[in-house]
């Protein structure tokens, strides 16, 4: 049996309508201006980082007295430092230098407090409670304090910058994962899988753990910038990176004597370190208005 459209009617080929959620994932960018303009900064400062070598006019560690402390100019665009060393080459070298010491950070940050936070949140009784007054002892203290304090222990070097900033972020990773490890597992379908005799370890790796990862991954890309901060901060202090590196921190600290008369020693790194910890704020509070599950159940 076959249906006669009636003449003067053309059919229609009936196609599946996008839902919202596509609509809005795909529209991502226009609807957020300044997320966009954010992650073109952020991305600009990753390749400069990568290919460094390439786009640095000088070497950043070369030292030249003949043009020390120069104003920007057309052959320095940022001017020199009081070592005749072209500040251009040396803030283009110190993303680098900030982006591994930012990244590898919150990653052995995230990979601690994954595994304290699991433990803690699956554990119960007085284990428990002895790593919750673990992760309390940790948050106890600001992250720049606590990463001061590794140093100590440590030693001055852009890897063991790298340990204390990652060791002094353990705490707020080890809380966030152990809040969603407490609510994941009051969930229907962790009972279920127990009453089916499931073991306990496959019930947290393809239950829990794919739970937890994802939100980890948005926190992750939120603390970036904050790892970069008390790296940077680390650095200004004098007990960061050492000379010669040419890190953002160690650069703002060489230029406070001579900022009276040379502020574009100071100004420049200063500036492109705000600029990235700005980028990377908005990158990260997009990504995780966009993907976070929690707040997406909620809107």
């Amino acid at each position: 049996m076959s249906i006669q459209m009636p003449e003067g009617i053309a059919a229609v080929p009936i196609t599946a309508a996008p839902t919202t959620e596509a609509k809005a994932r795909r529209w991502v960018f226009a609807r957020r201006p300044f997320f966009t303009i954010a992650l073109i900064v952020a991305v600009g400062y990753v390749l400069a980082a990568v290919f460094a070598p390439y786009v640095a006019p000088f070497d950043p560690v070369k030292q030249d007295f003949n043009v020390m402390m120069q104003s920007p100019s057309a052959k320095h665009l940022m001017g020199t430092d009081s070592y005749g060393q072209d500040i251009l080459s040396r803030v283009i070298f110190g993303a680098r230098y900030a982006l591994i010491i930012g990244i590898f950070s919150v990653l052995i940050g995230a990979v601690g407090g994954l595994i304290i936070g699991l433990a803690a949140g699956l554990s119960g009784g007085w284990s428990e409670w002895a790593l919750m007054r673990l992760i309390d002892a940790i948050l106890a203290l600001p992250s720049l304090i606590l990463a001061v304090a590794f140093i100590a222990i440590l030693g001055q070097g852009v890897d063991k910058v790298v340990i204390a900033v990652g060791l002094s972020m353990i705490g707020p990773f080890a809380r966030t994962v152990r809040s969603d490890v407490m609510q994941v597992r009051i969930q229907l379908f962790i009972e279920a899988a127990q009453l089916m005799s499931i073991s306990y370890l496959r019930v947290v790796l393809r239950h829990v753990l794919p739970n937890v990862i994802f939100p980890l991954a948005v926190q992750v890309t939120i603390r970036v910038s904050e790892a970069i901060l008390v790296s940077s901060s680390l650095s200004f202090l004098g007990i960061g990176v050492t000379p010669p590196t040419p890190d953002w921190g160690l650069m703002i600290a060489e230029g406070r004597d001579f900022v009276s008369f040379a502020p574009w020693m100071s100004a420049m790194p200063g500036f492109a370190l705000a600029l990235l910890l700005i980028a990377l704020s908005i990158v990260g509070d997009g990504v995780r208005e966009e993907f976070d599950p929690k707040l997406r159940r909620d809107s």
